[in-house]
């Protein structure tokens, strides 16, 4: 599966259209065994002229779900909004205070074929929140065991169809200097401030100072979006991260 998701990171940043992507986060989202998946911001999509919708959920949902007005509201969303990581459609009772209405919205969708799904967060400064959403089918098993290639997926996808929805604004070339790029690489990788200042024989002030420096070329708050954004524009590479 780590080989599919290698594909699919190196191939979505080349892809000029949002049908593209769409497709290529559908032929993605069956080989990681789940069904579905919805990329979008959380607000109202019809009304908004630059959200971002992309999913191949059940016919007649998309029409219900603006219906009833749950593009800030839905359960799954506000969950999204207090975190930074994925998580599991399981775990929402724990990160909220489910409503009625939440359990109805989360039923309806259960009646109409989606079952457990699992959601990766998308902040931008600036922006609306947004998320990418991957989900079974009702009674298909969760394949757990893949979280952590869907997280990548999640962000990499998000982060596709943003560059698509702007891609008539001129792109700022990011320059990073040789120790702030080995600094994101190690970030990259899951290691902390102190782990890296270990391995680069400085100190974690330094490490710290670093990874602050890059993410404010980048204009973003998270190393997960420091490491998108690193890769997309080839400061990184897949293999330095993943092979290292």
């Amino acid at each position: 599966m780590f080989s599919r998701v290698e594909v699919f990171v190196r191939d979505v940043c080349s892809l000029a259209t949002e049908q593209e992507l769409a497709q290529a986060i559908g032929c993605v989202t069956e080989d990681l065994g789940f069904r579905y998946f919805a990329l979008t911001h959380h607000v109202d999509v019809r009304r908004s002229q630059n959200a971002i919708r992309l999913h191949n959920y059940p016919e007649g949902w998309e029409a219900w779900f603006d219906d009833q007005g749950l593009g800030g509201t839905d359960p799954v969303h506000r969950a999204s909004n207090l975190t930074s990581v994925g998580f599991a459609w399981s775990r929402l009772p724990e990160m909220l205070a489910l409503t009625r209405k939440d359990r109805e919205v989360l039923e309806a969708a259960r009646r109409n074929g989606i079952g457990e799904g699992f959601t990766v967060p998308a902040h931008v400064p600036g922006e609306a929140h947004g998320s990418c959403s991957f989900a079974c089918a009702a009674g298909q098993r969760f394949h757990d065991e893949h979280l952590p290639l869907l997280q990548l997926v999640g962000a990499f996808a998000f982060e596709a169809a943003r560059r698509m929805r702007h891609s008539n604004s001129p792109i700022t070339t990011v320059s990073l200097t040789d120790r702030q790029r080995e600094c994101v690489i190690w970030a990259a990788r899951g290691k902390s401030d102190w782990e890296i200042s270990r391995i680069l024989g400085i100190s974690r002030d330094t490490v710290i100072e670093h990874l602050r420096h890059a993410r404010e070329r980048y204009g973003v708050g998270k190393r997960t979006l420091l490491a998108v954004h690193a890769l997309f524009d080839g400061t990184i590479g897949f293999l330095d991260v993943f092979r290292g």
